[in-house]
């Protein structure tokens, strides 16, 4: 059987190539501490000893100052000494989102409100890293929901955003975690997500476009099913 024979063999177009895995409606995933979507490595991560987590900065700075060297350059010299270092911890800062808990986040800030109309948190800012090149791409998250007799804490809107924006990521699972997740918390008549943000992985590399900006959304319950409820919530956080 030759390649095209193949790829038609598993359903998939010889442009495209074969897909393993078909996309299904992303589920929320939690486990018993309250972590969402948790990685692989995610429990080890969160419940290392203070010399367990000072062991895995050292290898990442370790693996860092071969990189260093292998862009030829000198990683003994005084303004590269501790960058090896410097960027293990940058690293770990950068994808802290893995070791938070959403029970935490929210922190049993949902009340029960006699509440049922639209609730918006716009242009929340939002700095995360390609997991395809591991640069960042940043930009502006809105977030909005119609309440069904329960409410949640504003800030904790924002803090959502963060926890799932602090990993390695594509924008277009970003903006639908959070929307699942907040669907999820509230049980509301409907959640609506949008993002707007530029990629480094376009403006430095690649096509080298800087000034693009990519725009994901997430609708669900009424802003997807009533198209003048998703006019409105759009019309309100392009303003």
């Amino acid at each position: 059987m030759d390649k095209l024979e193949q790829l038609r063999s598993h359903n998939a177009s010889p442009i495209i190539g074969v897909s393993r895995n078909p996309a299904k409606p992303l589920v929320l995933e939690l486990d018993n501490t309250g972590l969402s979507w948790p990685s692989i490595g995610t429990k080890q991560r969160k419940n290392e000893t203070d010399a367990q987590k000072q062991e895995r900065m050292d290898k990442i700075a370790e693996a860092v100052k071969v990189i260093v060297e292998q862009l030829g350059e000198d990683p003994s010299r005084e303004g590269m000494l501790k960058t090896p270092m410097r960027y293990a911890k940058a690293l770990m800062f950068f994808t802290k989102g893995y070791e938070e808990s959403l029970k935490d986040v929210v922190n049993e800030a949902v009340f029960e409100e006699d509440a049922d109309e639209m609730v918006i948190v716009k242009d929340i800012d939002v700095f995360s890293l390609c997991e395809h090149h591991l640069v960042p791409f940043t930009g502006k998250v809105s977030i909005g929901y119609i309440p069904n007799g329960r409410v949640i804490g504003l800030s904790k809107l924002a803090r959502i955003a963060e926890m799932f924006s602090r990993r390695l990521q594509v924008q277009e699972r970003l903006t639908k975690q959070i929307a699942v997740v907040l669907n999820e918390v509230l049980k509301p008549q409907g959640v609506a997500v949008t993002m707007e943000a530029s990629h480094m992985c376009m403006c430095m590399r690649g096509v080298q476009k800087p000034g693009s900006s990519t725009i994901t959304s997430c609708m669900l319950g009424e802003f997807r099913d009533n198209p003048r409820t998703r006019d409105e919530y759009l019309k309100l956080t392009r303003g």
